[in-house]
């Protein structure tokens, strides 16, 4: 990373730790691929085997080219909403605004006292999230998009927690088609207990406070864990 591009880590960190009830106020949300199949690691696909015993042959396994796009936001307690966009379809400016406004919906059904003034949602800048479309759209409904500047993802929930924990869960797993894995992973999302949430915005407030005490630099990991 270049000086400014740790100094605007460092800054932004600042910023949310100034003002740390904000994360409360927080809905952060990604997308993500999720695969028919995704080969175990190699840490996961280890046997036990005495000293003597043969090494286990294995055939070579690849990444499946059927896939799923999620659409996923949380907050500190729960998931807010998820969705799977269609087939064949991108995530591009109109689409993107189609599930904002359904997000909308759910907050105003789900958390009401974020309604009408209070929200404020984490996403990255990507080419759809950062359209002048989407932008007048939060701007239109007073949702405050925090700043989110590149080479952040050990500062994105969604990077750092989430979508790891979505995917280790699918690994190795084998899926007949797409709804087949939406199935699963809608599961795996259900079943996701409200203390692990909590847990996941302490961590975000521990990783900015780590950004701040390296002045910025990029880390892998969470020691306090």
């Amino acid at each position: 990373m270049t000086h400014d591009q740790k100094q605007r880590r460092l800054h932004i960190s600042s910023d949310l730790l100034s003002n740390a009830e904000m994360l409360d106020r927080v809905i952060a949300g990604d997308e993500a691929w999720c695969l028919l199949h995704d080969p175990e690691t190699k840490r996961q696909n280890m046997q036990r085997k005495t000293q003597n015993s043969l090494r286990p042959k294995k055939a070579r396994m690849s990444h499946s080219q059927v896939k799923s796009m999620l659409v996923c936001f949380f907050d500190h307690s729960e998931i807010v909403r998820y969705e799977f966009i269609a087939q064949g379809q991108t995530v591009n400016q109109q689409s993107y605004l189609e599930v904002l406004t359904r997000i909308r919906g759910s907050v105003r059904r789900k958390r009401p006292g974020l309604w009408p003034d209070k929200r404020i949602l984490n996403h990255d800048n990507a080419p759809a999230h950062d359209a002048l479309r989407v932008r007048e759209f939060l701007a239109k409904n007073a949702i405050t998009k925090m700043d989110h500047p590149p080479y952040l993802p050990d500062l994105a929930p969604c990077d750092f927690w989430l979508f790891p924990k979505l995917k280790n869960s699918l690994k190795g797993q084998r899926f007949a088609d797409p709804s087949d894995i939406q199935r699963n992973v809608k599961m795996i999302l259900r079943g996701v207990p409200e203390n692990d949430f909590q847990d996941c915005f302490r961590q975000w407030h521990h990783r900015l406070t780590k950004c701040i005490a390296s002045k910025g630099e990029y880390f892998k990991g969470d020691s306090s864990r």
